[in-house]
């Protein structure tokens, strides 16, 4: 990096500005450890072929003879060197034979530049020294108590643990080299050549050490020239070939290497061949063995690894300025840029804090700050080399971190939380470089839409809350970040609950436990990511929210029925909501949109709606339950007259469930039974209805009673007196009814005592529903979720439906008792009797005594509610059942203008039987309903001419032209008035006159008796058809 050798800033560091923004703890003391390899964190910086065979220890003497070799002069003086804090490139330095030498004494502890720019500690603060450090320095590196003061070269031998033989070796041998060779660059020397060739077994303490050292320098040279070339070889090339031959060949057995030896002049032929290529094909002054890539990487890694104290590793020197700048003089054989130096100084310093047990806070800092100079050369830097060993570093240093931070909850505490912002600052940082200045995407979209640190900070929170989640969920009873006494709890509800399909109780100490996390999150870790995320805390407990809404959404589902547990849990779910949402509003108080990205986030868990629909769900259980029994208990009601003063036992039952509903919903263990509560009438209402319903199916109607309209007809002039003497001839036209009268009357259920009994239960059913509204409001004052305003609104307190079908059903019922009794029980007395052959002799006294017996016993039947109401029906059917005869009875029927006199003296014993001398209806009722019977009397007095007049008037008024040539034949309307022309004509077929007979053979040839019809049209007749029929005509 740039600025190891620039004038810096004393006194400031990463380190001193982040701590300000970390939480306060106590600082850890040092601890001295021993360096072990991160066997999780292979280098980046790429790994040697396996055919290299090389070991760090290998590497690391090769690496320092590269660094005795930068640092000696182009001359044969003792080697030399002199410091130049100023110059970035080796080729800046002078060589001056006064200048101090790598023997100078480093006697002095001044402050390193280095170290204070990083905020790094000094090493040995107590019993250890790092070497260097002279006896009185107390605050200089020291390698204990020394009587001689240490040189660099000296320092740096023992700091890559290099012996003093074989580093008296190869200064001898660097010694030999540069006399022979005198004015050359060091870079145009293959230094492994040159000591095989200048150090001789004499030189070695024996063989095997000698063919040790002779086979690494070997594998060295293939390595650098054969392995791992700076350009790429050709596979044809002779000299590679060559090379590998004589490399192989000496690895079994060692070779001679005096200077005239035959195989190493060859091997030294072909190497500086290799050694000297360009990327042009020439040849080149400077020769290439130790700068290809990855080897230049991990023998400059090696270099960089000296400058930390051996004795306490997590210390970096206080020479390191001085290693630093003779390091430096490397990079010309090693290949090393500026660049190079810092993306690999800051792998080193980051290695360096994961291998030493991450105690040291000031390496994380110093990498961080280190990666400050790497992002500036990452966005300057187009060379692919640098390029791929850069996304190669940071991604294992990102990787690294974000395996931490990605389950934060499990890897800080607050024994370690001090080591989280610096691992968060470096994680960031790497991530950045990775994102803004090698992904091809972010250069595709604009930078405003890309904010990496707020990204990965938002990652990490909702993995590490998900990850924190799932070990506290009910499901992972294995795991848990929480303490143990809350397990122990959670544990001993889960054994309570383990033969239930769904642990409740469990659910509900989970919602505590994350509301604990939540506050821990808050308290803890989003102070500090808050550096990098505004809306930390916001994020987290949406995140939470989000993971609890799945579990309680799962609960809910599975539950069927509400029970004090589920309550439980639910109202746990309910303020841990309301924890979550305060949290997330307190975040987001600096918020440009106050928030309301961070609640879209947090659907609600309606833990309320959630008990409401279980409510709703007992509700619907207890409706389905009550309409079964309903089905049940009415096929078995009997509907005897004589039993609970008359009216049905199952309405008691009835009305029995609905209060043991209502005390059983009163005592649910809810907050919201007002809310709820025009649910449960609803049901009510609707299986009241339901039994209503039920209880007039079948009863029929009006329609179901009242007979088929004959054809019309015109009478036979004197057939009256044809038949007199004999025995009355059977009506060709045998009244007709609807089918459903043969069921009625084969069913004792439906005779009339028995459908007084369901008019009287379903008058008793309508007078208990305001019984049962009063207990509701009773009910309602003693709940203690009731408020004032739920009084308020009475509607959603009442039954609207069963009412209104109670007085539907009694009216229908009513009906169907009057038009029964009167054209089915009567019938044979009315239909079949009134009137049949001549008038006088067939009048209505038979009917009205029967249908006195029959008000009699309704009268003594039926609830006095209702008992007017019926005889009205009665008195109404019976006044369309006279009025049927007059008009409708068929050809057995036959009236002269003499007869009205007995018609109208009928209608009136008719009208005093239902007055009954003022103790019967009110003679303003009985007017009322016999309008149209007085309004139609009249026409049977009226002579036949004037009645065919008026027919034909009314006719044309009714049809207009259309209607002069022909007169249509009117259609039955049901509707009689005197004004109508069915009704006229009516009146005119059952005339007993020659001019009614003739105008009704001419104007519509109308038959004199009916003919037998074919079965289609008995099918209509029976299915209720009303209307004229007409049969062929003779």
């Amino acid at each position: 990096m740039a600025h190891l050798f620039r004038d810096l800033s004393l006194g400031h560091s990463k380190r001193e500005s982040a701590a300000a923004a970390a939480t306060s703890v106590p600082s850890k003391p040092t601890i001295t450890t021993t360096t072990r390899p991160a066997a999780d964190l292979p280098s980046p910086l790429g790994q040697l072929s396996d055919s290299a065979q090389l070991t760090d220890s290998d590497l690391r003497l090769t690496a320092y003879e590269i660094f005795v070799a930068a640092c000696r002069t182009s001359s044969g003086k003792p080697l030399t060197f002199v410091p130049s804090s100023n110059s970035d490139s080796p080729t800046n330095h002078s060589h001056s034979p006064s200048s101090p030498a790598l023997q100078r004494s480093l006697t002095s502890a001044a402050a390193s530049k280095v170290k204070k720019a990083f905020g790094l500690k000094s090493p040995g603060s107590g019993s250890k020294k790092s070497p260097g450090s002279g006896s009185g320095s107390g605050s200089g590196s020291g390698l204990g108590k020394s009587k001689k003061a240490l040189t660099v070269g000296e320092l740096m031998r023992i700091q890559m643990k290099v012996s003093e033989a074989m580093d008296s070796r190869v200064r001898r041998a660097l010694l030999r080299i540069a006399a022979g060779q005198v004015g050359r660059r060091i870079e145009s020397v293959v230094v492994p050549l040159e000591l095989l060739q200048q150090l001789k077994l004499s030189d070695f303490t024996d063989s095997q050490e000698y063919d040790a050292w002779q086979k690494r320098t070997l594998k060295v040279l293939e390595a650098g020239l054969l392995l791992h070339p700076r350009l790429p070889l050709d596979r044809a090339q002779n000299a590679a070939q060559r090379v590998r031959q004589i490399i192989h060949g000496a690895l079994g057995r060692p070779i001679e290497t005096g200077r005239n030896n035959e195989s190493l002049q060859v091997l030294r032929s072909a190497v500086m061949t290799l050694a000297s290529r360009s990327i042009d094909g020439s040849l080149t002054e400077s020769c290439h063995w130790a700068d290809g890539f990855p080897l230049n990487l991990r023998l400059y890694e090696m270099l960089l690894e000296a400058c930390f104290d051996v004795n306490d590793e997590t210390s970096m020197l206080d020479e390191v300025d001085e290693l630093m700048e003779h390091i430096k003089k490397t990079w010309g054989i090693l290949g090393i840029n500026q660049v190079f130096h810092n993306i690999c100084f800051t792998w080193v310093l980051f290695h360096r804090f994961v291998a030493t047990g991450q105690v040291e806070m000031d390496l994380i800092y110093a990498a961080d700050s280190q990666l400050e100079e790497v992002a500036k050369d990452a966005k300057t830097t187009k060379d692919p080399e640098y390029s791929e060993v850069l996304s190669s570093t940071l991604t294992s240093i990102m990787g690294w971190a974000e395996k931490r931070l990605l389950a934060y909850h499990e890897t800080f505490d607050s024994d370690n939380i001090e080591t989280m912002q610096g691992i968060v600052s470096l994680g960031v940082a790497a991530a950045k470089i990775l994102v803004e200045d090698i992904s091809n995407e972010y250069r595709r979209r604009r930078k405003s839409e890309v904010n990496v640190a707020r990204d990965r900070i938002d990652t990490y929170i909702r993995s590490s809350l998900r990850t924190a989640f799932a070990q506290a969920s009910p499901y992972y009873p294995s795991l848990s970040v929480f303490s143990m006494r809350r397990m122990e709890q959670a544990d001993s509800s889960r054994r309570a609950s383990k033969n239930q399909p769904n642990p409740l109780p469990v659910l509900a100490i989970l919602a505590k436990d994350v509301g604990e996390l939540a506050v821990k999150e808050k308290r803890m870790f989003s102070p500090i990511l808050k550096r990098w995320h505004p809306f930390a805390a916001g994020v987290a407990v949406a995140t939470l929210h989000v993971c609890y809404g799945n579990e309680i959404k799962q609960f809910i589902s599975g539950i069927t029925e509400l029970t004090p547990d589920a309550v439980q849990v639910l109202r746990a779910a309910d303020k841990l909501e309301k924890d979550l949402v305060q949290i997330a509003v307190e975040d987001s108080v600096e918020c440009d949109d106050g928030g309301k990205a961070i609640i879209r986030e947090m659907p609600p868990f309606e833990a309320e709606a959630a008990i409401a629909n279980l409510v709703k769900m007992w509700i619907r259980t207890r409706v389905d339950r009550l309409k079964e029994w309903v089905d049940r208990n009415l096929q078995q009601e009997v509907w005897n007259p004589q039993e609970n003063e008359g009216y049905a036992p199952s309405a008691v039952e009835v009305l029995r469930i609905f209060d043991e509903t209502l005390e059983a919903y009163f005592r649910l263990p809810i907050p919201m039974h007002p809310s709820l509560l025009p649910d449960l009438i609803a049901g009510l209402d609707r299986c009241l209805q339901y039994y209503i319903t039920k209880a007039k199916s079948g009863c029929g109607s009006r329609n179901t009673f009242v007979p088929t309209m004959p054809a019309l007809t015109r009478c036979s002039i004197g057939s009256k007196f044809q038949g007199f003497g004999k025995k009355k001839e059977k009506s060709p036209n045998p009244p007709r009814r609807n089918s459903q009268v043969a069921t009625l009357n084969g069913d004792n259920s439906f005779g009339v005592p028995q459908l007084c009994v369901r008019i009287n239960t379903l008058q008793q059913i309508r007078s208990e529903i305001e019984v049962v509204e009063k207990r509701v409001i009773t009910h309602l004052r003693n709940s203690e979720s009731a408020q004032v305003e739920d009084f308020s609104n009475g509607l959603e307190k009442k039954f609207e439906l069963s009412p209104a079908a109670c007085v539907e059903g009694i009216q229908q019922l009513c009906e169907a008792v009057a038009y029964k009794i009167v054209f089915h029980d009567l019938s044979n007395v009315l239909w079949d009797g009134l009137y049949v052959g001549e008038a006088s002799s067939s009048r209505i006294d038979p009917f009205l005594q029967e249908l006195e017996k029959n008000l009699l016993i309704i009268s003594n039947t039926l609830h006095e509610r209702v008992r007017t109401r019926i005889i009205t029906d009665i008195m109404r059917a019976s006044l369309d059942g006279f009025l049927l005869v007059l008009l409708a009875g068929g050809p057995s029927r036959a009236f002269s203008r003499q007869d009205s006199q007995i018609i109208e003296d009928d209608y009136k014993s008719l009208k005093d039987l239902f007055w009954a001398n003022g103790d019967g209806l009110p003679s303003e009722l009985i007017d009322k309903f016999s309008t149209t019977v007085r309004g139609v009397l009249p026409l049977f007095r009226t002579d036949t001419e004037s009645l065919i007049e008026r027919f034909r008037r009314v006719t044309l008024e009714t049809y207009g032209s259309s209607a002069r040539s022909k007169l249509p034949l009117p259609p039955t309307s049901g509707q009689w008035n005197p004004t109508e022309p069915n009704t006229l004509l009516r009146v005119l077929c059952y005339r007993n006159d020659d001019a009614a007979s003739k105008f009704l053979k001419k104007t519509y040839n109308l038959p004199k008796k009916l003919k037998e019809v074919g079965l289609p049209l008995k099918v209509a007749l029976l299915n209720g058809v009303v209307g004229d029929i007409l049969v062929d005509r003779p």
